[in-house]
């Protein structure tokens, strides 16, 4: 049994707290609503993931030190734009606990991986990256999931695989956490081209294409970046590109559907009703292809949809007519 601490409340926190308290281990959970910390202690429920009841082997705190404070290691699960806030609040008390990042994104202002912002924060943190096809709703309820943890630290990679494998999840491991990482924030955007794709009516066959040609382009600004090419084909980079794009438990894909139907930014960020990870991940992508000079249409075409008031019609013509190229 492991004491583990959650920084953040939402449906994935919450959903890795259910499946590690299955397990036998004691989970802690920092929510920084009061509310969310009342509904989890007091009536075991999660407003994130209805009908799920939350384990009695998990608690909730609003107080950051009391949640990691005899603990053996961290997950950090709070939206990308609150991890340098959230981490400086806390990082005294992180002394050498793994610091294991669970969300998915890029710091917009610094355009930075998370593992930076860690980094720059706490130069001596023991820091992983946890990613690959997993939605809240399914692990929740023990559907079997396959996941790839990354770090620098054999022993924080062994404690993963220990701590979390079981009959439903699998982990592998991998010593490359900026392909890992930028894998998971980078596939956010092609899922919400594909919900525009749906919300216009495109077929499967643009959905083949958006999937294979926006792997092409993520890999491409991942490799520059510093990742491993062939990570990008394994599960935190074609794996979470597949579920991500193809399921309707995907929020990225239901902004972008619901773009595609006409609405706008902020009427989609209302009805979705939590953080999209994908619209500030697509200012970042779209900033970094002009920085590294690598071509990236997709990106580009939905950067001017949600920004220059491209109609998503358009888009579509515009990468269907794009010059000649060799594949």
């Amino acid at each position: 049994m492991s004491k583990i601490a959650i920084i953040g409340s939402g449906s994935w926190g919450v959903a890795l707290a259910t499946h590690l308290a299955k397990l036998g281990n004691q989970i802690k959970i920092w929510s920084f609503d009061e509310e969310e910390k009342r509904l989890i202690n007091e009536e075991r429920k999660c407003k994130f993931l209805p009908g799920l009841i939350v384990d009695e082997k998990i608690t909730c705190s609003n107080e950051l030190g009391e949640v990691i404070q005899g603990t053996e290691c961290i997950l950090h699960v709070t939206p990308s734009k609150f991890t340098r806030e959230t981490f400086k609040q806390y990082k005294q008390y992180v002394e050498n606990r793994p610091v294991i990042i669970c969300s998915k994104g890029f710091e917009k202002e610094s355009l930075k991986t998370l593992d930076e912002v860690i980094l720059d924060e706490l130069p001596t943190a023991k820091v992983g990256v946890l990613s690959g096809p997993s939605h809240a709703e399914e692990v929740s309820v023990s559907l079997p999931t396959v996941l790839v943890v990354a770090s620098q630290h054999d022993d924080v990679l062994k404690m993963i695989q220990d701590t979390f494998m079981c009959d439903e999840m699998r982990i592998y491991t991998s010593k490359d956490i900026k392909g890992v990482e930028l894998g998971g924030a980078l596939k956010n955007i092609i899922a919400f081209c594909a919900g525009v794709a749906a919300g216009i009516g495109l077929g499967d066959n643009s959905f083949a294409a958006l999937i294979t040609r926006g792997l092409s382009e993520l890999a491409r600004l991942g490799v520059e970046l510093g990742g491993e090419l062939e990570t990008f084909y394994g599960l935190s980079g074609l794996g979470d590109l597949i579920v991500t794009c193809l399921s309707e438990h995907s929020r990225n894909r239901k902004a972008g559907k619901l773009i595609g139907q006409g609405k706008n930014l902020e009427e989609a960020k209302k009805e979705v009703g939590m953080v999209i990870e994908s619209i500030d991940n697509i200012e970042v992508a779209y900033e970094l292809c002009k920085i590294h000079h690598i071509d990236m249409p997709i990106v580009e075409t939905v950067y001017q949809v949600i920004y220059e008031n491209l109609k998503p019609e358009e888009a579509v013509k515009k990468l269907m007519t794009r010059g000649k190229k060799s594949e």
